[in-house]
């Protein structure tokens, strides 16, 4: 079976991101960006997705966490079309529900090569710790542009805003596991009727 990782880096004069990723594997994850609750969130992806993933984000947060967070999300958005290639087998389109206490979240992603999110999360700023709410919707916006895939998440009821925000990843994770799950009946064939899901 064809190992399905990657590993991305990226510098600019604002970020220093280094990512490592397997999709193949069992949600291992070693995760600092300097903010706990955006390493919170990626650590749902990766345990939840049975996602390995390294990440290790620097930047200029003393001007704040944009930079950082739009960047990381640039990362590992590309680590993930990376390991995806052209998408041989997969499933492609897939949606999972995941609920957090009083939240409940819905994601259907679709690999489709056409990078594109619709998010409607109802997230405030509070209990979000240092990470501001507008960041996440920017996170998954930035991360669905590389890696490619129509990502829809819609947090269908909640109260509390951690609990909202980390539900729409779990949701994702499993959503994201499902569509890239090899279908045996796809054997060598690309999921798509024009052929290609890469361009």
């Amino acid at each position: 079976m064809l190992k399905r990782s990657s590993e991305q880096n990226r510098k600019t004069a604002e970020t220093k991101i280094k990512v490592k990723m397997d999709i193949d594997g069992t949600g291992e994850y070693d995760i600092n960006t300097g903010n706990g609750m955006f390493d919170h969130l990626l650590a749902q992806l990766s345990k939840h997705g049975l996602i390995d993933l390294y990440v290790r984000s620097e930047g200029d947060t003393e001007i704040g966490w944009h930079h950082l967070v739009e960047d990381t999300g640039i990362v590992i958005g590309k680590a993930l079309k990376d390991c995806v290639g052209d998408g041989t087998g997969i499933n492609r389109i897939a949606h999972a529900y995941a609920p957090l206490d009083e939240s409940l979240a819905r994601t259907v992603v679709d690999f489709s090569g056409r990078g594109y999110a619709v998010l409607d999360l109802m997230l405030g700023d509070i209990d979000m710790g240092d990470l501001p709410s507008d960041l996440v919707r920017h996170f998954l916006e930035s991360f669905a542009r590389e890696a490619g895939c129509n990502l829809n998440i819609q947090v269908l009821s909640g109260l509390n805003n951690h609990h909202k925000a980390e539900a729409s990843f779990k949701s994702m994770a499993k959503a994201i596991k499902y569509a890239l799950t090899i279908d045996e009946r796809q054997t060598g064939k690309i999921p798509s009727t024009k052929g290609t899901i890469s361009d």
